[in-house]
């Protein structure tokens, strides 16, 4: 899937701080979440994926959630993007940083998520490489565009 990012006059600031750990950060303001997060490589990749659903798919932001909880058995994890359609879960979406490939965990990674959430729609990007497949009767598809949202 190829993804051609919209431009958006992104908010950039530096950390309160100055410093997050070891290393001095940037923080970025997301407008999904109305909040000052650490602009991380990964970070930067959700923030560019939420501004193409929500201007070029026209995904409405009201039904975006990101990184929140699920329970995976006995474990807690956070997925990326999660797309709600008729209050039911209907995408998920898998970021990664830039330099980190799309591969065999990454698919293993969302099919967790899927058995939780039940999703129509997978999708794992690291900004440069996209793939995507929808669920059809219990079968992976792979897809050549973001579905529209209708």
């Amino acid at each position: 899937m190829e993804i051609n990012y919209p431009q958006y006059p992104f908010k950039l600031r530096p950390y309160e701080d100055g410093y997050m750990g070891d290393q001095a950060k940037d923080q970025i303001f997301d407008p999904f979440r109305k909040k000052w997060v650490a602009l991380t490589p990964e970070e930067w990749v959700r923030q560019n994926v939420l501004q193409y659903l929500h201007q070029v798919c026209q995904y409405p932001a009201a039904l975006i959630a990101i990184e929140k909880s699920i329970q995976l058995g006995e474990l807690t994890k956070r997925f990326d993007i999660l797309i709600y359609r008729e209050d039911k879960p209907w995408m998920i979406i898998e970021c990664k940083e830039a330099n980190v490939a799309i591969n065999d965990k990454t698919i293993a990674q969302l099919y967790q998520y899927q058995q939780v959430l039940e999703a129509q729609y997978l999708i794992a990007t690291n900004g440069h490489d996209t793939v995507g497949a929808q669920i059809i009767t219990g079968k992976l598809h792979a897809m050549q565009n973001f579905p529209a949202y209708l």
